[in-house]
Parts: structure tokens; sequence; C-alpha cells
């Protein structure tokens, strides 16, 4: 494993939804998640961190050290024991590891699984193998506009089963229902929900004290500067409508003032401005006239770069070729058109 990360980030992205369902949720029979009070739509961290797990596991085939602990509809323990077998040695049900066989199993875990070390995790649910606190935390995602969550009904053309309390057990059974059924009893309708549009702001912490925890390093993230930027052309759906990430990711890098070297590094880990100061360069709005946008192009964005604190790097993230991650460090791109300093 490489050396863990030295510096503390802070990002901000946009990406947008047309004509989809970013996020349902189950608590609302799956329709777009809201802010009840004034309508802005929401994206969970998890739905997100989700996304960015599926990219990984793509990209880098599933394997150590980029290997994807909480994979889709799998058991979680079955990995905890298998860190115990392999950093301790065995593992007995029986009897309960002490803190050292603990730690091990851990530090297993953060340095085969690349979401672990990433997110961190409770690995307490079964065999134990502790907690791990992530160095990336994602807070939820939140629509610039007021949302228009839409339920629409669509009619499927085939069913499942009879109506009633009918049950069929053989393939010769469901021949004869359907060879008696009539036309229309073998439809039926079913719903769909969508937003029209929607474009959502996303913040992330990124923290270089937790990364010498987890071994976290600069290999890892740019991994996931990279996953960010791709993770929905990977993961399109019809119930996810068109969603994209538009470019640039916004980051912020802490580097120190100081000029005594140990003071600067202490200063790059702990961070030289508060999160929020710098959120607030970035400045995203309706262009005028545009009452109900549907795409990126609608909005403009602005960025206060005399407003910049210092000990702070800017970087511009964007897509190169082959979906690689390129990065412009404190120089605006000129060649987005809708990016303006002000």
């Amino acid at each position: 494993m490489t050396n863990p990360i030295m510096n503390r980030y802070e990002y901000i992205c946009y990406f947008d939804c047309q004509n989809g369902n970013p996020n349902g949720d189950p608590d609302a029979g799956n329709s777009p998640r809201i802010d009840p009070e004034d309508m802005h739509g929401l994206v969970s961290d998890v739905a997100l961190k989700r996304r960015i797990r599926n990219y990984v596991q793509v990209a880098c085939g599933n394997v150590s050290p980029y290997a994807i602990f909480v994979e889709h509809a799998t058991n979680l323990n079955s990995s905890i024991a298998l860190a115990h077998e392999e950093a301790n040695a065995g593992y007995d049900s029986k009897k309960k590891p002490n803190k050292y066989q603990v730690g091990k199993a851990r530090q297993w875990m953060c340095n085969n699984f690349y979401d672990v070390r990433t997110f961190g995790a409770v690995m307490s649910t079964g065999p134990n193998a502790g907690q791990v606190r992530g160095p990336i935390q994602i807070a939820f995602a939140r629509s610039l506009d007021p949302i228009l969550p839409l339920e629409l009904s669509i009619t499927r053309m085939a069913v499942a089963k009879p109506e009633g309390e009918k049950i069929l057990i053989s393939s010769k059974e469901y021949a004869k229902w359907e060879a008696e059924a009539s036309e229309d009893s073998l439809r039926t309708m079913g719903r769909k929900s969508i937003i029209p549009y929607g474009l959502y702001q996303s913040k992330g912490f990124i923290s270089a004290n937790l990364a010498q925890q987890t071994g976290f390093s600069d290999r890892d993230l740019e991994l996931f500067w990279e996953a960010l930027l791709n993770m929905y052309e990977n993961d399109h759906s019809a119930s996810k409508g068109i969603m994209a990430m538009q470019e640039p990711i916004f980051i912020f890098k802490h580097v120190g003032t100081d000029t005594d070297g140990n003071q600067r590094i202490r200063q790059a880990m702990l961070g030289c401005a508060p999160a929020q100061k710098l959120f607030g360069l970035i400045n995203v709005q309706k262009k005028v006239g545009v009452k109900f946008p549907r795409c990126f192009q609608d909005y403009d964005v602005t960025i206060d770069i005399s407003g910049l604190p210092k000990g702070i790097q800017i970087g511009f993230a964007t897509s190169g070729e082959g979906g690689k991650i390129q990065i412009l460090w404190d120089e605006l791109p000129t060649w987005l058109k809708h990016l303006k300093a002000v």
C-alpha cells in the first residue's frame, strides 16, 4: 500500500436528471425524494456511494486492493470472517476475538477493500472487525430548484399470475390458464415516478487525518475522482432517465501557508479555511428568462476566485481520454463557456 494522503480536501459537484427518478424514497412508494417544505429534490449519500462503488467494482475488477465490501445482494459477514482467517490465522465462531485480533482484521479489511478505507464501515455485525470511519464523507445532494414529481401510468402488456388466490404450479397449468383467459386480462397497468428535470448539488469532505487510519492514498483519491465523474455513465437504467455528472468538479485542496515545513504539513492536514466558506465561492443560478430549466445550459456558473483564502488551491476536475481524471489547478478553464470568474 502507498502512503496516505497528507492534504484535506472539500469538493462540490453538480449532476442532473432528465425524465427519471434520481433517488426513490421507499417510504413514499419509491417516488423521488423531496424536501416537503420547499419541494427541492434530495439524493441520499447512500445512493451516491452505491454508484461510486459500482464504478470501482467494474473498473478495477473487484480484486484486492480495490475490492468492494458492500456489494449488491451479498452477505457482509463472510468477508469479515475471511479477514480473521487471513489476519489471525483462523476464526473460531465460539470465541470472541480480543482487541488485538479485531485490530488486525480491521486493518486487513482496509488494505483489501476500497470502500472500507474510503467511506468506512461497521464490521461488528457478526465476526467482529470493529468499525472504521472513512476519510470521505458525502452529504445529501439537493436540487437547486424545486422539482415536480410525476407519477405516470404505463401499460404492462403481460401479467405474471392470474387474479385472485388461484395458485399455479406447473408450466402446463400456466399455459392452460393463458389459453383460456381473455386478452384484456393478460394486460395490466403499472406506474412510474419521474421528474422532468432537476440539477443537484453534491458536497463532500475528505479528511487527511482519517486517511492515516485507513491508508487512503493518492491513488485511491485519483480513483475516487474518476469514479465520481463517470459513475452515471456505467449505471444507466430506464428508471433513472438521463443522469449525468456535469463538469467540472470543483476541488478545494488545503496546502498550508506557514514557512516552516512541519507546520505547513499540519496546516494542510487540518485545513486552512472552513468548508462552508469555500463552498460559498461557487454560485449557480438560472439564466435570465429561464423559468423552467430543462438542461444544465439553462444555468450560469460563477466562481469568486478573488475570495479564495490563502493556503487553498482550487482544482477543476474533468474527464480526459479513456475516462481518466485530469485536474487543472489554480487556473480557470477557459473552454468552459458556462463558467465565469467574478
